[in-house]
């Protein structure tokens, strides 16, 4: 892969349960009124830009983030990119499961009956790989969780680093090269200059 290619990321817009503060992993809940209205807000910054490929997770609020954001370019649906299986604690929100399990954090404690982030570390990695192979500007149209552990990912540093990099509903991030190495060069914007 050469070094100029560029990769934009994109979480995708607000839903009800991402309002809330529900874990959101595979239910597939469709954008709210304000998702949308952002996403779309999203078409005027990403006009013009011609991706060779947009890759985007197959639940149902990162496509139409996608389509709204106005993203062009050939779509190919990644199973990988789906959001972190959080098991028992799915449609919980963090203080629902710290009632019961006091000091609980997903980055360190995990989900019962849901995914290691070990799986979805190697989730990421398939997704890096892929992308590693492909030429051009790049987009990857997914969730907040895997799109952190992607991006700690394409910098060499372990999924556990995803905590760091917080990413807000329809924001954007954009991983690319700095002499050669790669590189974070845009997070939580809405714009991409």
């Amino acid at each position: 892969m050469s070094h100029h290619v560029r990769v934009l990321l994109l979480r995708h817009g607000e839903t009800e349960w991402s309002r809330l503060g529900r874990h959101t992993g595979r239910t597939d809940i469709p954008l709210d009124e304000e998702g949308r209205r952002r996403a779309r807000d999203l078409a005027g910054t990403l006009d013009g830009i011609g991706f060779t490929r947009v890759l985007v997770s197959p639940l149902s609020r990162a496509r139409e983030t996608a389509e709204l954001a106005g993203l062009r370019g050939p779509v190919e649906v990644c199973d990988d990119l789906v959001e972190w299986d959080y098991g028992d604690y799915e449609g919980r929100t963090a203080e629902q499961i710290r009632a019961g399990r006091p000091g609980w954090s997903l980055w360190e404690d995990g989900v019962p009956g849901g995914e290691t982030l070990e799986e979805l570390g190697r989730r990421a990695d398939r997704v890096v790989a892929r992308l590693r192979q492909l030429e051009g500007d790049l987009a990857v149209v997914a969730h907040g969780h895997v799109l952190r552990v992607l991006a700690a990912r394409w910098v060499g540093l372990e999924p556990a680093a995803g905590r760091l990099l917080v990413l807000g509903t329809a924001h954007l991030g954009r991983l690319g090269h700095e002499h050669g190495t790669p590189a974070i060069t845009l997070w939580h914007s809405v714009c991409v200059d």
